[in-house]
């Protein structure tokens, strides 16, 4: 008898000859670039470096489009963007110490979303390795040590034959729910030294299906068949694993209100009857999922933002969904089902019974109404009408990345997505500078639609380095700075606790002259001005900035006066 696992697929005479005799002129970067096209890579993101010239050198020997960012941490948000907008591993190319470390940062924004990044980097030379003090440049006592507590894995190199299976296993981690981002390192001197090794041609990496267990998927449909007030808290784990329609018909099918996270925008359409959109810093929105019977909890681990900062205490049964184990009822009892969204989905649909419930949609439109009445009554217009002028600016269908400033705090809640995975934001880790930088991974993924980023005067000093990025390789990205004096968020939250705040008031540029002075188009607008500037923006080619001066105030979220 023959088992699959005996199977050996066994080359041509071309194929042979080839393998016999390779190119010229190869060192053990070109083994780095071989793999990830073979893999399926078309773009890698990065900054060289000294000990990872013998990468850098190979790319030209490389059908692989190369983006080359300034600063190592947005190289790794570009790359965060490219694989939550392609659903690819994107791979990310650093050198040894400095630069590594500075992509820390970033990397854990990708491990909080569930964004496949492949970072390679090098290493000090394999004489030096072994925990002693050699003196080399960039040396580190333990390197990967350093990755261990953010990435999903970590793969050393100390060969070149290593080199292909090692890249091969990362992209398959990065790719198996939960996505994530991954590690290499690979010593200089094996990235330097020349090769005889074959060209890599076709490694293997599929990731593995993360299957529900059919027992727990039966006890689900069960208890959602027969609720009362089922509702379904949707998080980014549908949007990551491509299940938004699975979403939609077992809402339908269940007649059950659905609320998306933070990280989960877009899940669900924003105007269907059955959407509570994202209202999750509301009171009233926790009351309702409260009062659920069954609560259905997909691809969210219910953590600090999703659950009304810990203020959220179900009174009915939940079922989470997720990939990632160690969330798996971390906050809340539940009946807890390990697998990706996609799947686990699926397996409902095919067994929930069909339950109508005309009473859903009213209570929804209710719940919307109480919410928005609320709001209406804290005198926030203004806030109001700058988040309704970047919608109506933004073209549907075109993406947005969103830094932590106050605007996108007000997004988080009340922005219209249009759309699965277009909006995307740095909620996961929290760090400041993610969107510009992500809006040009974005951009490169897709060159042909238009890119938004959002960012506060604060964050946006940590991108500036990246305008030059944007002309050199004309990405389509408006960047919106909303230019408030300095740290805005933090200026309100010392104010409320303190009376007063400290260290949030910043000197800052004149971003339309910056921006004019690396060749991007600037402007200078208002409030009233905003939409129609910003349209003009968009709509012309290559990168541009806008600047709207404004105070921005955040509302508050549980007041219910």
């Amino acid at each position: 008898m023959t088992h699959d696992h005996d199977l050996v697929l066994r080359p041509t005479d071309q194929q042979t000859a080839a393998a016999l005799n390779p190119p010229p002129g190869r060192n053990g970067g070109d083994l780095v670039v071989e793999t990830l096209a073979g893999l399926g890579a078309t773009t890698v993101f990065g900054l060289p470096g000294q000990h990872a010239l013998g990468m850098f050198d190979a790319l030209r020997r490389s059908s692989l489009h190369y983006v080359g960012l300034r600063v190592e941490n947005n190289a790794g948000f570009a790359a965060d963007a490219y694989g939550r907008i392609t659903g690819e591993a994107a791979p990310l190319l650093l050198s040894t110490g400095p630069g590594a470390l500075t992509s820390l940062a970033a990397l854990q924004e990708a491990a909080a979303a569930s964004a496949p990044v492949l970072a390679i980097s090098s290493q000090i030379p394999t004489a030096g390795l072994g925990g002693g003090r050699h003196g080399y440049l960039h040396e580190l006592p333990d390197q990967a040590a350093s990755f261990r507590g953010v990435v999903k894995s970590v793969h050393t190199v100390r060969t070149q034959s290593q080199i292909p299976s090692a890249i091969a296993a990362a992209w398959k981690s990065a790719l198996t729910a939960p996505h994530g981002p991954v590690w290499v390192e690979i010593p200089q001197d094996v990235l330097l030294a020349a090769t005889a090794l074959p060209v890599v041609t076709a490694p293997d990496a599929t990731p593995e299906d993360l299957l529900p267990r059919p027992e727990l998927t039966a006890v689900a449909a069960e208890l959602l068949s027969r609720a009362a007030r089922p509702a379904i808290i949707a998080g980014g784990g549908v949007v990551r694993s491509d299940a938004a329609g699975k979403l939609r018909a077992l809402a339908e099918k269940l007649d059950a209100p659905v609320v998306t996270t933070f990280g989960g925008k877009g899940a669900f359409p924003w105007e269907h009857p059955l959407s509570m959109q994202s209202w999750l810093e509301d009171r009233y929105t926790t009351d309702f999922l409260e009062d659920a019977d069954v609560l259905l909890v997909v691809g969210s681990g219910l953590g600090e933002l999703s659950s009304n900062y810990h203020t959220f205490k179900p009174r009915g049964r939940v079922i989470q969904i997720e990939a990632d184990l160690g969330k798996l009822e971390s906050n809340h009892p539940a009946l807890g089902i390990h697998a990706d969204a996609r799947l686990a989905l699926q397996a409902l649909l095919e067994t929930v019974r069909e339950r109508t419930d005309e009473s859903a949609p009213e209570r929804v439109r209710e719940l919307l109404e109480k919410v928005a009445a609320r709001i209406a009554g804290q005198e926030l217009t203004l806030e109001q009408e700058a988040l309704g002028a970047v919608r109506r600016a933004l073209p549907a269908g075109s993406p947005s990345f969103w830094d932590m400033t106050i605007l996108a705090y007000w997004a988080w809640s009340a922005f219209d997505p249009r759309g699965t995975n277009t909006m995307h934001s740095a909620q996961g880790a929290g760090g400041l500078g993610y969107g510009f930088p992500a809006a040009l991974g974005a951009a490169a993924a897709d060159p042909t639609r238009p890119v938004l980023a959002v960012s506060g005067d604060g964050g946006a000093l940590y991108s500036i380095a990246e305008l030059a990025t944007a002309r050199q390789y004309d990405l389509p990205v408006t960047w919106l700075i909303v230019d408030d004096g300095g740290y805005g968020i933090l200026r309100e939250y010392m104010t409320d606790a303190f009376g007063r705040p400290t260290a949030t008031e910043l000197t800052r540029p004149d971003y339309v002259a910056l921006a004019e002075s690396f060749g991007v188009p600037g402007v200078r607008t208002t409030p009233e001005t905003l939409e129609e500037d910003l349209a003009k923006a968009l709509a012309a080619p290559g990168p541009s900035v806008v600047v709207v001066p404004a105070v921005l105030r955040m509302f508050a979220p549980t007041h219910l006066g």
